[in-house]
């Protein structure tokens, strides 16, 4: 793995150490960009906030040739049926924490158990089209980690390279049809996986963080 991404990932997680969820409205990311300077016509179709959600962003050790964890949610998911997401989900009152949510989702889906995990920090909150508004959860995950997807929810999990994010001719300019209008957007291309919406957004804001 070359230097550039070795220390690409030591500047992503000395940036995000001892960081608390940022729910600042200036801080708020819709896509690939922060809600403030996002087109205006995007911004009138997203439904207003109305629960909370975690996901996990997981870094596998070895941290020189970090992996990042994606799954692929199950075909027959009432929402987001077949997309790529990061293991997560609404956050519930018996959780108590942002951060215990994010693993008990992960622990659920792909089989992630506490002792191979730990919290570094958090990326700003991602606002989606159904009325979620996410917190990202960054971690740690232990080498010998590897993801048991459960078939109720995820149909496979993946580790993309933290090279890739970092590759700029892996971005791909897009545009996309939502509510009946045209944008421009940015996804993300892995093999035969694009990334795009908001798990593209949270990897671009992951992206901006590890940059020099």
């Amino acid at each position: 793995m070359s230097s550039a991404t070795r220390l690409a990932c030591e500047r992503l997680l000395q940036r995000l150490e001892g960081s608390a969820p940022d729910h600042r409205p200036e801080s708020l990311r819709i896509g690939a960009t922060l809600a403030g300077n996002a087109d205006p016509r995007l911004l009138a179709l997203a439904l207003p906030p109305t629960r909370q959600a975690a996901v996990l962003i997981g870094l596998r050790e070895p941290l020189d040739d970090p992996g990042i964890l994606l799954t692929v949610r199950a075909d027959h998911m009432r929402t987001h049926a077949g997309q790529i997401s990061f293991p997560g989900g609404v956050i519930e009152a018996a959780d108590g924490s942002v951060e215990a949510s994010a693993l008990r989702e992960a622990r659920e889906e792909v089989g992630l158990q506490p002792a191979q995990v730990s919290v570094v920090g958090f990326l700003p909150d991602q606002l989606v089209f159904t009325g979620f508004r996410i917190t990202p959860v960054v971690a740690r995950l232990a080498a010998d980690f590897t993801p048991r997807p459960a078939d109720s929810e995820v149909q496979e999990a993946f580790l993309m390279p933290l090279s890739v994010l970092m590759d700029p001719s892996s971005h791909v300019p897009n545009k996309r049809q939502i509510g009946g209008l045209e944008f421009q957007v940015r996804d993300l291309q892995y093999g035969a996986h694009r990334i795009w919406g908001a798990t593209a957004g949270m990897l671009f804001a992951l992206y901006e963080l590890a940059r020099p």
